[in-house]
């Protein structure tokens, strides 16, 4: 059977666009070149010093580790020379990323968290690179501010993910299915490997940091509580399935259906709506599940509804198959 490559698979995506020019798909090659250089160094951080932390704290007061300031950096350099971003946001820095004035732009803005889960990295758990792309609405000048990028997740261009874990894959959406492409590294080339994929409409799986049951409000523990109840309406007991990667988590679920949770919690008065950000976490991931067929919610609000009022806004995320999520929907929903 002949192997379709992402190259091939923009292409056609392209000629099937009215207008398109071309532009999205070289935004996306330097994406995947940037993805195998990450590859390739985590393959072989054992063998090299980039494991472990590197000293700093990065703008969510989170310890930074050697290969996760190395992926941040590598995304930087390369999308910023791809000629096509006007701006660009990770989760390492505080600020917008500007386009240097000597390098060609374009009208797209990137969103990413280079490393997600970098704080299993030296117990070599699957590890990821989430991303998200928004077309600039306002302005045209040089300089970016952040009201000409700050959207709701449901008007992403694209989303994804890049999986560094047994294989390395590639999990994307542009708002017409989600498709999955595995790394051959005999050919250097992101073969299709999951076509079309369709999330489960009801799981069996939850995942959550149950550690933190003590720390979250009532409707959170129903919430819970209901996955773990062999008599509920949803008619099976689900199991406890918890790596605490979120890109990690959310692949494995999307794939065997499932409810990934991170509510809010009241331990740090400063993280009032949990840890996971909006926009370079929860949104992409939002609209990679709704192509599956599955739902993300704040637990009152779609996620891909929620108008973001800063770079690095937090929110409470419980995303999976359909029935699981709309089950949660429903506890929020009471009174």
């Amino acid at each position: 059977m002949r192997q379709i490559s992402v190259t091939e698979h923009l292409q056609l995506h392209q000629k099937n666009t009215p207008g398109a020019t071309g532009r999205f798909t070289s935004l996306f090659n330097e994406l995947i070149l940037s993805a195998k250089i990450i590859h390739r160094e985590v393959n072989k951080a054992g063998l090299v010093d980039i494991l472990g932390e590197t000293g700093d704290r990065n703008v969510q007061d989170e310890e930074v580790q050697k290969l996760d300031e190395y992926a941040n950096k590598i995304l930087i350099h390369r999308m910023q020379r791809c000629g096509v971003l006007c701006a660009m946001s990770s989760e390492e820095q505080a600020d917008l990323i500007q386009i240097p004035r000597n390098f060609p732009r374009g009208d797209y803005f990137l969103v990413f968290d280079p490393l997600d889960g970098s704080s299993n990295i030296d117990a070599n758990v699957s590890i990821g690179t989430i991303f998200s792309i928004y077309r600039r609405k306002h302005g045209s000048g040089d300089q970016v501010e952040l009201h000409d990028v700050l959207q709701k997740g449901s008007e992403q261009v694209a989303a994804g993910y890049f999986l560094y874990g047994s294989s390395t894959v590639l999990i994307f959406t542009t708002g017409d299915g989600v498709h999955g492409f595995t790394l051959d590294p005999s050919v250097g080339e992101f073969l299709l490997s999951h076509p079309d994929i369709r999330t489960p409409e009801q799981g069996r799986i939850y995942s959550v940091n149950e550690a933190y049951w003590h720390y979250w409000d009532r409707k959170t523990q129903d919430s819970v509580t209901v996955f773990k109840d062999p008599n509920s309406e949803l008619g099976r007991l689900y199991s406890l399935r918890y790596i605490g990667s979120l890109v990690s988590d959310f692949h494995r679920n999307l794939l065997y259906g499932g409810i990934f949770m991170y509510p809010a919690d009241f331990r740090d008065p400063k993280k009032p709506h949990g840890k996971l950000r909006l926009l370079c976490e929860a949104a992409p991931l939002a609209m990679l599940v709704r192509q599956a067929g599955g739902m993300a919610t704040d637990g009152l609000n779609p996620i891909l509804d929620i108008e973001p009022q800063e770079l690095h806004q937090r929110t409470p995320l419980f995303i999976g198959s359909r029935i699981d999520v709309s089950k949660v929907q429903e506890i929020f929903a009471t009174e």
